[in-house]
């Protein structure tokens, strides 16, 4: 399972929760892409990091790195893809930064304590122009071989958590 969206959508507190619900591995990419002090993964690194990921038999993989998507697309089953308003989102990640001031939460990279600056909120108020008809385009591709859930509201989200909670995911998508 892929869980996709900007900064801010809330697709880690989602892959946490559905993690606990199925079982499953949830891997955070941002966990692994950035080392200690926000230094990035090469380009190798990131390479066969992904390629060792894909080779598991089952997990949920939070994160969007846009390069990886289709190696990461081919392998998964089901995808989620968090489309809400990017002032909701800047929301969440100012409200994320003042709940998790000088610490460092457990779906980010072990040394890289939470922050906020221009950059990072430039970087989320341009993602629906820059990344999310590229996904939106991606996911449309593979629509008859995959599960494609997108989300629009935080409701909606909500409504398919509690529904896979019952046991009905069949349902969820309604």
């Amino acid at each position: 399972m892929l869980v996709l969206g900007c900064a801010g959508s809330g697709k880690s507190t989602f892959s946490s929760q559905l993690g606990q619900v199925t079982g499953l591995p949830v891997i955070h990419l941002d966990s692994l892409y950035w080392k200690p002090n926000w230094i990035a993964a090469t380009e190798e690194e990131w390479d066969q990091t992904m390629d060792e990921l894909v080779r598991l038999e089952s997990y949920i993989m939070d994160g969007n790195y846009s390069r990886t998507l289709s190696k990461r697309l081919m392998d998964a089953d089901v995808v989620f893809y968090f489309d809400f308003p990017r002032l909701l989102c800047i929301y969440r990640v100012i409200k994320r930064r003042i709940i998790n001031h000088g610490r460092t939460r457990e779906d980010m990279g072990a040394g890289c304590r939470e922050k906020i600056d221009f950059e990072f909120l430039r970087w989320i108020w341009n993602f629906r122009k820059r990344s999310r008809g590229k996904i939106l385009e991606t996911l449309d591709q593979v629509k008859e071989q995959k599960q494609i859930y997108i989300f629009k509201t935080s409701k909606e989200a909500k409504k398919y958590m509690e529904i896979y909670r019952m046991g009905g995911n069949d349902e969820a998508n309604d």
